[in-house]
């Protein structure tokens, strides 16, 4: 098979920056591998139509916001445990991250849409616009979710407390 034109420098380009991105949806890094991988095998399918449209990377972030969104629903009722038996590669650009352990604990605690929504808020730095798109939802949706966001964090701010996922969330 021929390499796609552009799609590898685009790749080598973009992973880190991806794959920091996938971290602070996930909180995980094996997650968030996995969710970079996933999201450049369906980009690269997509690519000459995604490329004429002169925004691949938007199209990657969306589809890495829906996998995760799609991997939570499914193992919505699974217990996170913020200690994990083994610990595997650290990747030295995220070592600033895992410094600030609390803020991804609280983060575990609110739920996949509105964790989505904070992180491409605040750490994307992305316009209601803008993530309404990517999710697929309307703007009143994202400022809601971003409120309900900000409030449980603000309100259940506790570092002692484990990391779990909600149960349920509007």
């Amino acid at each position: 098979m021929e390499p796609i034109e552009g799609f590898e420098d685009f790749v080598r380009a973009r992973m880190p920056s991806l794959y920091r991105f996938g971290y602070a949806l996930s909180g995980s890094q094996h997650d968030a591998a996995d969710l970079v991988q996933e999201a450049l095998i369906r980009l690269g399918a997509a690519w000459p139509r995604v490329r004429r449209r002169d925004n691949p990377e938007a199209y990657v972030r969306t589809t890495m916001v829906r996998l995760h969104i799609s991997a939570w629903r499914r193992r919505r009722r699974e217990l996170l445990v913020s200690a994990v038996p083994d610990r595997g590669y650290t990747d030295a650009a995220l070592a600033g991250i895992d410094e600030r352990d609390d803020l991804w604990r609280a983060l575990a605690k609110v739920g996949p849409r509105q964790r989505a929504v904070l992180v491409l808020r605040y750490y994307e730095h992305r316009s209601d616009e803008e993530i309404a798109t990517m999710l697929g939802v309307s703007r009143g949706t994202v400022r809601s979710q971003a409120a309900r966001g900000l409030d449980r964090l603000r309100g259940g701010w506790n570092a002692d407390e484990p990391a779990r996922t909600c149960g349920g969330e509007s």
